[in-house]
């Protein structure tokens, strides 16, 4: 009897969406997921997009789409692209941004006797395009140097060990006086692409990767997922207060892929 051997594939993962959210308040209503598009596990490319949107007055945006794609680049060597972008997005008449864009792009060798264990995974692209609150600038200052090094899990975590800098931002990213000491190898590094955000206008404060405002919320800025294998990055997302409460976010992608077996 001939023994049947596992044929060796590859698993892609990559998926995004525009924009999505859960207002509670004056309204218990969700927002469904706009223009989102998942990749199927043999690769492939997928797009999706939505023209024109608005939910009640709350928010708005002129475009949204999303592209995902997976292929063999080379023999054995695997590339995956998630992209996720909103165009002339309002939230609130109070956050406000031109063009808001998450890229979450991976390549994964596993030729030769020492395969990678895991995909080297960039999220260079990501960016927000004229960012503003309540009608005042928001500058931003991305991390691109770092968050180019800084392409596996094992690099993430010898970072956080390393630099001190680092550390302060991803071992307690919400400023709960609860820092982390370590990342373990099945661990979650949650951090921000933003390497520094000001903003010139009286009220709104800073509280990490945050910008809190008055009677709108806190605004969460280029929020990063992770962990082995894989990576999300969030560009904005809103935990809404009075009067208008709940949850949106807008511009998110994810994506990573292995070998199998």
């Amino acid at each position: 009897m001939l023994k049947e051997t596992a044929q060796s594939t590859y698993i892609y993962n990559a998926q995004g969406h525009a924009l999505s959210g859960h207002v509670t308040q004056p309204v218990d209503q969700f927002i469904e997921v706009q223009a989102g598009m998942s990749l199927p596990t043999d690769g492939g490319v997928g797009t999706a997009r939505v023209d024109n949107f608005r939910f009640r007055e709350f928010v708005s945006f002129s475009a949204g789409y999303t592209h995902v794609s997976g292929v063999e680049i080379h023999k054995d060597t695997f590339a995956t692209l998630v992209t996720a972008t909103v165009e002339n997005l309002k939230i609130l008449d109070v956050v406000t941004a031109d063009r808001v864009v998450a890229r979450v792009a991976s390549t994964h060798d596993i030729s030769g006797r020492k395969p990678d264990p895991e995909p080297q995974i960039t999220l260079f692209g990501s960016t927000i395009e004229n960012l503003k609150i309540a009608g005042c600038p928001v500058h931003l200052t991305f991390a691109d140097e770092l968050f180019l090094r800084l392409k596996t899990f094992d690099a993430i975590r010898n970072e956080f060990q390393k630099n001190a800098e680092f550390r302060r931002i991803a071992a307690d990213p919400f400023l709960t006086g609860k820092p982390k000491n370590s990342v373990e190898l099945d661990g979650v590094v949650l951090c921000s692409l933003v390497k520094d955000m000001t903003i010139d206008c009286k009220g709104i404060t800073r509280k990490g990767h945050a910008l809190v405002v008055p009677e709108f919320g806190k605004v969460f800025i280029g929020e990063v997922i992770a962990r082995h294998r894989k990576r999300t990055v969030t560009m904005l997302r809103m935990e809404l207060g009075c009067p208008v409460t709940g949850t949106m976010m807008a511009a998110q992608g994810g994506g990573n892929g292995h070998p199998w077996p």
